[in-house]
């Protein structure tokens, strides 16, 4: 729209928004919106895990004392809540530590140094690594890459899933193509979840690669906002189907489930894989935090605990959510500024600009108080070529602060487009 405006009408309109800028900083404000954190009140929800979840208990159902060594792959009654929820068989699993990241990282370190199941030698031995990397996407995926060396190429987000054309072009055709990172529910950021036709594509890879694998962080897979959730096809059983089962790692966590600083990380896979992986973790650890695996199970129970519990955190976010995007249609919606996805969950909204708007929008944005995720981050290498994609994270702030941070959100979009045309 402002494509169509005077020149005249343009300057008038940019001295308004500095002006209600101007005003926006006057406040000093200090509002954090640069990550995806579950808010102070969704981390109460789990409080009773500090307090009196074991008093005292230590031992599993089938008897194993959970305060000594042993047990890799996690206790059985924690693995019962978590099986259901990836849709996996009991030798199919392994409950880590903390953090899905760390499993990730070490996935990849270990193919590069270790080799991966069904695999002729280790990653490093066989010329350059390269993984594809559908974006927007997730930027700590990325910073492992980079980080270790590897070569990224970008795919396409489409509003189904990647572009699987591209995927089944590339990794049929070049052996140096090791992974691909996904994040197929309530994509992070742009909150779409792949289709089963995308689905059924990835389980039916033919990768030129024979230790290539898929990096399918489920990380959202109980994180519904709204009640018609998205659904998602079983990776592992669709690849079961093309005989491809070894395919895939599947991740997930509950980071944002109990605690981000002491829940659970899941890694699942074929059987083959999980004995494989098993076999190189014996010598990194003795057996994982049986503990708060015990711990966990108490508090939930079971998977429907778990679904349970979800639903309190929906009760908590939804208003956040739908602030965000009443704002951005109120806001700039009308005015054909920019476009986004409507999220039925997950933990972001993706916010597209006008091309060469988004360093500028989120310099405005810190300039008055509103700390956003850096410009480039949903881009491997920290570059959006379009300059455009803006990662909304809603969760952390309160309501109140939100409806501050998207008003300095908007008028700072609105200014950078405005100075786009003058």
């Amino acid at each position: 729209m402002y494509g169509n405006f005077s020149k005249e009408k343009l300057i008038a309109l940019k001295t308004e928004l500095e002006k209600t800028h101007e005003e926006y900083k006057s406040r000093e404000l200090s509002l954090d919106m640069s990550r995806g954190k579950p808010g102070p009140d969704q981390l109460d929800l789990t409080n009773e895990m500090l307090t009196h979840c074991l008093d005292g208990d230590h031992i599993s159902e089938n008897g194993i004392d959970c305060r000594n060594y042993g047990v890799l792959d996690g206790i059985y009654e924690t693995k019962r809540i978590f099986m259901p929820m990836l849709g996996v068989g009991r030798g199919e699993i392994i409950i880590g530590g903390n953090s899905s990241l760390n499993l990730m990282y070490d996935a990849i370190c270990r193919a590069m140094l270790q080799g991966v199941y069904g695999g002729e030698k280790p990653w490093r031995m066989s010329g350059e690594i390269k993984f594809l990397c559908p974006a927007p996407g997730y930027d700590r995926h990325f910073a492992i890459c980079e980080k270790l060396g590897i070569k990224m190429i970008t795919v396409k987000m489409n509003t189904d899933g990647p572009d699987m054309d591209t995927i089944e072009n590339l990794v049929s055709s070049d052996p140096e193509i090791k992974g691909i990172w996904c994040v197929p529910m309530y994509s992070n950021p742009d909150g779409i979840t792949y289709s089963d036709e995308v689905v059924k594509r990835f389980a039916d890879l033919k990768p030129k690669a024979d230790d290539f694998r898929i990096f399918w962080d489920n990380a959202y897979c109980v994180h519904h906002i709204y009640d018609e959730p998205d659904s998602l096809l079983n990776i592992l059983d669709e690849c079961k189907k093309t005989g491809k089962e070894d395919m895939v790692y599947i991740f997930t966590s509950t980071s944002k489930i109990s605690f981000p600083g002491g829940g659970l990380a899941i890694f699942a896979a074929s059987e083959k894989n999980i004995e494989f992986v098993k076999n190189q973790l014996a010598v990194e650890t003795i057996g994982y935090d049986k503990l708060n695996q015990l711990r966990h199970a108490k508090f939930f129970k079971d998977y429907d605990g778990v679904l349970a519990h979800m639903a309190k955190h929906r009760a908590i976010l939804r208003p956040k959510f739908d602030m965000v995007l009443d704002t951005l249609e109120k806001e700039l919606g009308i005015l054909g500024i920019g476009s986004w996805h409507k999220p039925s969950g997950g933990y972001f909204i993706s916010y597209n600009g006008p091309d060469n708007t988004a360093r500028r929008t989120i310099a405005l944005c810190k300039d008055a108080g509103v700390v956003m995720t850096g410009a480039g981050a949903t881009f491997p290498y920290g570059i959006d070529p379009k300059d455009r994609n803006i990662r909304i994270a809603p969760t952390y702030p309160s309501v109140e602060e939100l409806k501050i941070a998207m008003e300095i959100f908007c008028n700072s979009a609105k200014l950078a487009s405005v100075e786009l045309y003058l």
